[in-house]
């Protein structure tokens, strides 16, 4: 195994648990931090192992102990999970009972049935191989990663009670469902007695559809947490499109984003807040990180990172002041629902 010219001992921050803030996750018993850490883009085989290594340990150090992947990330399909695998093996496994891991299945991987949706083979034979890119007995967290319309919700929802049962996981948990659909899982696992633990959905200034179709309120009801992922839009809530597309940017390779939806209007209304962050003295990246926690529904923000630097300006959103009733009513004007996004 290459890991390339690095030092291979690694003790981590003492100070670790004193950097961000930690939340309560629904009416469980589960801290997480305020920012987790998610492995969705640059942890396959495309980038430096060294490089992937340097990025996750700081994370660690800087107190995000919640580290959150899926069958799916790579290049190619699970990749990710084995690279961070190998960082757990040789500097983190010190650390497992510190741990938050989190891994994803029924998003498909591969052509074949049992490679996508919400079976019982399809969902507990991925968390089998998952377990094994990972090198840990257990996750903390298994996802049922997209809603399978043409799988009985009781099924999904017993194999996701068998991981628990079967201690291959601690705690369950849904990503991109829609609130009815949610309600009848938080249903269905509440009377198996594995309550809903987290729900993963996007959520952003731009993508507001978890306030809007009651998935928040849903939360707060059911005592069930929400994680959200790309609070910055794919880096549309940065300054990074302000003026052109850079050479190399998400929106060019990206399949989750487009230069066609980087118009006049984007950027008008990205120039507002933008000027709104800067007034706070803050960037618009924290500022939309910052925006996205003030909602008490919502446990962590999940964010990545392309080197350390990144992860420390992200972080330092949690430093800032509250946003006062004028700044929330600003965002509101100008940070539309839809903005730049193919809803």
């Amino acid at each position: 195994m290459n890991y390339g010219p690095f030092e291979l001992t690694y003790a981590a921050a003492p100070d670790r648990y004193e950097r961000i803030p930690y939340r309560r996750t629904g009416r469980s018993g589960l801290d997480l931090p305020a920012f987790s850490f998610g492995l969705w883009q640059k942890f396959g085989t495309d980038y430096p192992l060294h490089t992937q290594r340097e990025i996750i340990l700081h994370a660690f150090d800087l107190g995000i102990t919640h580290f959150d992947n899926a069958d799916r990330y790579g290049p190619p399909h699970r990749a990710a999970q084995q690279n961070f695998g190998r960082v757990l093996a040789k500097d983190l496994a010190p650390y497992r009972d510190e741990l938050i891991l989190s891994t994803k299945a029924g998003n498909a991987i591969g052509p074949s049935p049992y490679l996508r949706g919400g079976s019982r083979k399809s969902l507990l034979t991925s968390l089998e191989h998952s377990l094994r890119d990972l090198g840990t007995d257990y996750v903390d967290i298994f996802y049922h990663h997209v809603p399978d319309p043409g799988t009985p919700l009781e099924e999904t929802v017993g194999a996701l009670v068998s991981a628990v049962e079967q201690g291959k996981a601690l705690y369950i948990g849904i990503s991109n469902y829609l609130p009815d659909r949610t309600q009848e899982a938080v249903e269905l696992l509440r009377a198996a007695g594995v309550p809903l633990l987290i729900h993963q959905s996007r959520y952003s200034i731009y993508d507001r559809r978890p306030e809007q179709n009651g998935l928040l309120e849903a939360a707060s009801a059911e005592g069930f947490g929400v994680i959200a992922y790309s609070p910055l839009a794919q880096g549309l809530l940065t300054d990074k499109y302000l003026e052109t597309i850079p050479v190399g940017a998400r929106a060019v390779n990206s399949t989750f984003l487009s230069p066609e939806v980087i118009d006049d209007t984007y950027r008008q209304r990205t120039a507002a807040l933008n000027k709104l962050a800067e007034a706070r003295g803050q960037s618009l990246a924290q500022l939309a990180l910052q925006w996205v926690l003030r909602r008490p529904e919502v446990t962590s923000a999940l964010i990545g990172a392309s080197s350390t630097a990144q992860l420390d300006h992200n972080l330092a959103a949690v430093t800032f002041p509250d946003l006062t009733t004028e700044e929330l009513a600003l965002i509101d004007e100008h940070g539309v629902h839809g903005t730049g996004l193919n809803l």
